[in-house]
């Protein structure tokens, strides 16, 4: 059985230790062993109704231990070499690594075309990071076979990514990348930082934070090749990367509505109560924060569970103690990059 402290992120199963990455704060630059703790199974055992979670209570641990290079072939294959051609002449890469698909796809290639002793996962940890989002991040690593420095960042510190606009993801990066260049690359002897846009990123409006990219000179080997999502996920299959198919997870930052401040103790509440959607076994949810009100997303297909009545009263009490007065549930389901396309659409419409 897995339980789940919502306070203190710490994860438990049965058959494995402890994983308590979250336990204490880390050292700027600290590294966590490629031999990390079992994660949960994103296709899990038994009986299911609905898409299973990652995050689920009770999922087993991951099927695989090791990436599967040798799986590679045809179009993955090709798109793996064209990746590895752009890495020709680095020596030693660090790699901005979320555990999301990309980061993780890019992350085993460079692996595969460096060797493991010449790659690092450079993992941001702030406030915005869920804390189950950072466990599983240490744990997609150690099957790819990669150390894991984390880098500490202080984004919640500057006014510019406080008051919440347009720019906040570009303010978010560039932090990140400057910590990684002041703080990471000389003590780890990097050559190079690349990060996961993929193609269709590239192409995409609402994403401030390839200007950051651009600005700290960091690699995007996935677009430069022409790489796109499903191409991505599709190589992450191949090579056997437990979050091929994981949805797309984004700051807890995003959860809340623009023009309105992020604040630590706004970020610790989406976490506490994101983690009690989970709890009741629901596949994806967003928390959306809203002053003294809670809004749930959850998969449309998803909301009838939601209202029985034991899954209900546990989301209100989990929203109240932590610190919302009202917990709702939104009818539209799950609407990614919300935020961001209203400001979007406010300006296509000025």
């Amino acid at each position: 059985m897995t339980t789940t402290d919502r306070r203190s992120g710490h994860l438990t199963l049965t058959t494995t230790p402890r994983d308590d990455t979250d336990s204490a704060a880390r050292e700027p630059g600290s590294t966590s062993s490629a031999a990390g703790p079992s994660a949960v199974d994103p296709a899990g055992g038994g009986p299911a109704v609905h898409p299973a979670s990652l995050f689920a209570p009770g999922r087993p641990a991951f099927d695989v231990t090791e990436m599967t290079v040798g799986a590679l072939a045809g179009e993955e294959l090709a798109l793996a070499d064209e990746v590895s051609a752009q890495l020709a002449g680095v020596g030693r890469l660090g790699v901005a690594y979320s555990g999301g698909v990309d980061s993780a796809a890019l992350l085993a290639l460079a692996v595969r075309a460096l060797g493991a002793e010449n790659v690092v996962a450079l993992l941001g940890v702030s406030p915005s990071l869920a804390r189950r989002e950072r466990r599983l991040a240490h744990q997609v690593a150690s099957v790819i076979g990669a150390d894991v420095v984390e880098v500490h960042t202080h984004e919640g510190e500057n006014p510019d990514y406080q008051k919440n606009d347009g720019t906040r993801c570009f303010h978010c990066k560039n932090e990140l990348f400057t910590r990684i260049g002041e703080d990471i690359v000389g003590a780890h002897q990097l050559d190079a930082v690349a990060y996961g846009e993929n193609a269709d990123d590239a192409t995409r409006h609402d994403r401030p934070g390839a200007g950051a990219a651009t600005r700290h000179q960091v690699l995007r080997p996935l677009s430069t090749v022409g790489v796109t999502k499903p191409q991505v996920r599709s190589i992450a299959r191949a090579l056997s990367l437990p979050v091929a198919d994981k949805p797309a997870a984004p700051c807890l930052a995003s959860r809340v509505p623009f023009g309105q401040s992020v604040t630590p103790e706004k970020l610790r509440q989406i976490d506490d109560l994101e983690d009690a959607v989970y709890e009741q076994g629901f596949s994806d949810c967003r928390v959306r924060h809203h002053g003294e009100v809670g809004r749930i997303e959850l998969p449309t297909d998803e909301l009838a569970r939601a209202m029985e009545p034991q899954i209900r009263a546990a989301l209100v009490a989990a929203g109240k103690e932590t610190g919302f007065s009202h917990v709702t549930i939104d009818l539209d389901g799950i609407r990614s990059g919300l935020f961001s396309l209203q400001i979007l659409n406010s300006g296509s419409r000025g």
